[in-house]
């Protein structure tokens, strides 16, 4: 059955097929173009190393993206299935971004949301934080934070 939800979402994966953000890889699963399945090379994320750690270089971490039908004028349920230590994601995975809650647009696309994920690792928020240790170790403690996080990042190697 094709839905608006459905063909917008098939015209998303096309157009992210076309010009993927950089360090990102996946699809929508294989049998239901409503959940995702993505990936998060860290090594291709400038930004997000030079932020945070060098440590993050060899890491690879994992989300996934739920749609309903009323996409796109509500947001995807977006969460890490991968463990992570970051001031702006919750101990479930799910992640503390204005555009996935109260600025939400029916304009954002999937290529715009997983633009908004990268530039959110790259500059953690601590005021707006999900995960109060992290965010209390980013501002007063960097070289614990960064420890916290190359453990992250190890076990990535693992998992992935």
């Amino acid at each position: 059955m094709s839905t608006p939800a459905r063909r917008r979402l098939m015209r998303d994966f096309k157009r992210l097929q076309e010009d993927p953000p950089t360090g990102v890889s996946g699809a929508p699963s294989e049998n239901n173009i409503m959940l995702w399945n993505r990936l998060f090379h860290t090594a291709d994320c400038l930004l997000f190393i030079l932020i945070l750690t060098l440590h993050f270089l060899a890491g690879t971490f994992k989300l996934v993206i739920e749609f309903s039908e009323e996409y796109p004028n509500k947001p995807p349920t977006v969460r890490f299935i991968s463990k992570m230590f970051h001031p702006n994601v919750y101990a479930d995975g799910s992640i503390c971004l204005d555009i996935l809650q109260n600025r939400w647009s029916p304009t954002y696309d999937v290529s715009s949301i997983l633009t908004s994920i990268q530039s959110l690792l790259d500059e953690p928020n601590p005021n707006s934080p999900a995960n109060s240790q992290a965010a209390q170790l980013y501002q007063e403690n960097k070289r614990e934070y960064e420890k916290r996080v190359s453990a992250i990042v190890e076990q990535s190697w693992v998992d992935s």
